[in-house]
């Protein structure tokens, strides 16, 4: 039993906000089983993540709404991206920012915990900064690893684990039909997602946002293998990744200050990996197909190693909440979980840094990135 004494909160509201991903189930349960069982503090789900604060959508969070989430996708509350301070009504956006203080105070809130990604942190800052009643913690939740302030992210694993048997799957056709095999993998402008399945699959390509690729050198390294009596290759390359080619021609648009509607309609219709798929099957005359994994990333239940994150996270945050601490998010640094200040979070992206293990471990092997 728990000697940390509760500072005084009886009731706290959950939200998850943002895309889905694994984990998020496991950590509501963590925080609310936490926070009925050792801390004695009711606790109220939010539907829908910032709309349904501001629509003061709820459901009651007990025994028996958290029995059996542990291993489910998704989130038993629902998601959104909506900003309270940019709500959508009709066709305008409006500040609700009062909105959803005013709704915490009607369901006699103390605190509010906030689980989401990188936009997440910035909604709970504003949302803090009109407050001094409500205490607000916010966890680290994304597929995509890049929330700041954090070594890792719940919902990270699992979806290296489904990227990279993804890949592995595509190597048996790439190498029946001798083809180039494009796997375009998320992960918004970073590509620690890509890095760590390209390197646990067996990419032959690894293409990521931090480090501009050449397209030449892509199709070099690709016929390169071709002529060593390679089969097949396969690219695995990141939704956000772009060739120095690409960097330069926006940049000019950007200096000239002529980008038109059309320009970015046409820039919109071909994903990254279908451009590239393109390219690569012109330089090279080599057959080439694309295969976007999407959403699939997101889904199925989460690895046991995401179920431990996300459920230490969520008691550590009902910790912290009985504590009456405010304002952090709850971070992995080494093996500790630590509340840093959301000042130090909000609006700041963890890109992969170009000397990381990862990418150390993808020269060494040759794996190309197209430098």
């Amino acid at each position: 039993m728990s000697t940390i004494k509760n500072s005084g909160a009886r009731c706290i509201g959950i939200l998850t906000s943002g895309g889905d991903c694994q984990g998020l189930n496991a950590a509501i349960r963590g925080v609310a089983k936490s926070a009925i069982k050792t801390f004695k503090i009711d606790v109220i789900g939010i539907k829908d993540g910032f709309r349904g604060l501001i629509e003061n959508r709820t459901m009651r969070l007990d025994d028996d709404a958290l029995s059996g989430i542990l291993t489910l996708g998704g989130t038993i509350l629902g998601t959104s991206r909506d900003k309270p301070d940019k709500f959508p009504l009709g066709n305008s956006f409006m500040d609700m920012t009062s909105q959803a203080i005013e709704n915490c105070k009607k369901m006699h809130l103390d605190g509010l915990i906030c689980i989401g990604g990188g936009g997440t942190q910035k909604n709970a800052l504003k949302l803090l900064s009109k407050t001094n009643e409500i205490k607000i913690i916010t966890l680290p939740k994304t597929i995509d690893n890049d929330v700041f302030g954090t070594d890792v992210t719940f919902g990270f694993d699992t979806a290296v684990q489904i990227a990279a048997e993804a890949i592995d799957r595509v190597h048996s056709t790439a190498s029946s039909h001798h083809r180039v095999m494009v796997v375009e993998i998320m992960g918004h402008n970073t590509g620690w997602l890509t890095a760590a399945s390209g390197l646990a699959g067996g990419a032959d390509v690894v293409l990521i946002p931090e480090i501009p690729y050449s397209i030449d050198t892509v199709s070099k390294d690709i016929l390169e293998r071709h002529r060593k009596g390679k089969r097949f290759s396969i690219v695995a390359v990141a939704e956000g990744a772009r060739s120095t080619e690409e960097i330069k021609e926006s940049e000019k648009k950007e200096k000239k200050k002529k980008d038109s509607q059309k320009d970015k309609e046409n820039h919109c219709e071909e994903s990254t990996g279908m451009r590239l798929a393109r390219q690569i099957e012109k330089i090279t005359g080599l057959e080439t197909r694309l295969t976007t994994l999407g959403h699939i990333q997101r889904g199925g239940s989460p690895s046991s190693y995401d179920r431990i994150l996300a459920t230490m996270l969520g008691t550590k945050a009902a910790q912290l909440i009985a504590e009456g601490v405010s304002g952090v998010m709850v971070a992995v640094k080494g093996d500790k979980l630590k509340p840093v200040p959301l000042e130090e979070v909000a609006g700041k992206r963890k890109n992969i840094p170009l000397d990381h293990p990862i990418l150390e471990s993808l020269r060494m092997l040759k794996i190309s990135l197209g430098e």
